[in-house]
């Protein structure tokens, strides 16, 4: 049999995606494309907003109605937090939760056998325990995302992921080395950590994020270890130090700030100041030779003034992030901000988003042209009409003009910028 997967979100779920692809392997399916036919597709969703739902909604009824023979499954994060959301979508003929995904296959073979339309959504508990299947290769050719954290503590007032994901929770040390060990042998010289709070990895043990970094980095085959998205309360000065003795720890930190004013902030529940945040960063930056910051930036967040986003705006600027994903706030239904008072009209959020995206590409202008000069490693990752594509260390992304397909890594001096690449020659 056929199985093709429709992935939306984060790398968590383009992990557990490929997680689940390898597992039907296993069983016998073939995976293709999800322009070709397929006996099954597997919509894995996202629910961070309310967009994310709608395009979920979308995706089951376009492969329903284009494929009406095949079985249709809907899993993921959306049909966890909203059981009710994947019941009534009535084109899905299998209904589970990211909890279930493990057992695919089973739930599958169960409804080729007969059993009829499968609802099965198992909620998180507290104290459930890290699970999932593993991977030994990626979608990308030379860098691979390893979940190895999930579930998230902190109840933001905007955020339903916590409905979604669980508590936290850690992968173990021992089958972090197993997996990671079958992506060196597979050819993957980067690894990517990722997780749900991912700077919580180890939270309640005696290990932390910086043991996860230095067992990745103890393969000969992995050139360079990065972190998906950071919380900054949880990045200790013990962490700093630890990750800064790691010759193979990539100097980018993706911090999600939300807002840098203390105000909203404080309505978001987020647990720090601008001013701790901002002291993290002059730390990081002290730390480590040619890190880069980014992060999230929302703006329309119930009750922010004019004044708050103006605040907001100004500490951006002050701390110069290398990249910002800006975004206005959604109503998240199940979560404390869609009762407060003081919601902001959608145009007054559009336009926010507009100054704050603007002064945004300013600076990650000026950054890219202060690299020109500057001699960087780039690690190749494709090679399309006569350039070669890549990431420096600090994910700086680099064009390099060339007749063939470069491999590795490769000493690029960086010459022009052009758009929001660097341009280099070897």
């Amino acid at each position: 049999m056929k199985a093709a997967f429709h992935t939306l979100g984060c790398k968590v779920n383009q992990y557990e995606s490929q997680a689940m692809a390898q597992s039907l392997e296993k069983q016998g399916f073939i995976i293709v494309d999800t322009n070709e036919n397929a006996d099954v597709y597997i919509i894995n969703s996202c629910t961070v907003t309310a967009e994310s739902d709608r395009k979920t909604r979308q995706a089951v009824r376009k492969f329903k109605k284009l494929h009406p023979e095949s079985i249709v499954v809907l899993t993921g994060c959306m049909t966890q937090a909203f059981p009710e959301y994947g019941e009534k979508l009535s084109e899905a003929d299998i209904v589970i939760g990211n909890k279930s995904n493990k057992l695919l296959g089973e739930y599958i073979n169960q409804y080729i056998n007969g059993s009829g339309r499968i609802f099965a959504v198992d909620k998180h508990k507290t104290g459930d325990a890290f699970s999932g299947d593993t991977i030994s290769t990626f979608r990308e050719r030379t860098r691979a995302s390893v979940k190895i954290e999930d579930g998230c503590n902190r109840f933001c007032s905007y955020c339903i992921i916590p409905y979604a994901r669980g508590r936290v929770r850690s992968k173990p040390l021992d089958e972090l080395r197993n997996e990671i060990a079958e992506l060196e042998k597979n050819g993957f010289s980067e690894i990517v950590l990722v997780g749900i709070n991912l700077s919580a990895y180890g939270m309640g043990t005696d290990i932390n994020i910086v043991d996860a970094v230095k067992l990745a980095a103890s393969f000969d085959g992995i050139k360079r270890v990065r972190l998906g998205s950071l919380e900054p309360d949880h990045i200790t000065d013990e962490i700093i130090s630890g990750l800064a003795q790691i010759p193979e720890f990539c100097p980018q930190f993706h911090i999600s700030l939300q807002s840098g004013c203390d105000n909203t902030l404080k309505r978001m529940n987020r647990h720090y100041t601008s001013g701790e945040y901002f002291e993290l960063c002059r730390k990081l930056r002290s730390a480590f030779d040619g890190t880069t910051l980014t992060t999230d930036i929302m703006v329309g967040f119930p009750g922010e003034t004019q004044a708050d986003f103006e605040s907001s705006l100004a500490f951006a600027q002050k701390v110069g992030f290398e990249k910002i994903h800006v975004f206005p706030y959604s109503i998240r239904p199940g979560t404390p901000a869609a009762k407060m008072p003081d919601q902001i009209e959608k145009a007054e959020k559009e336009k926010r988003a507009a100054i704050m995206g603007s002064a945004a590409d300013k600076i990650r202008k000026d950054f890219l042209e202060s690299q020109i000069g500057k001699t960087l490693e780039v690690l190749i990752e494709e090679y399309h009409e006569g350039f070669a594509q890549g990431f420096t260390k600090n994910y700086t992304p680099v064009r390099i003009a060339c007749s063939e397909n470069l491999h590795g890594i490769v000493k690029t001096k960086i010459t022009a910028v052009d758009g929001d690449f660097c341009i280099g020659e070897i």
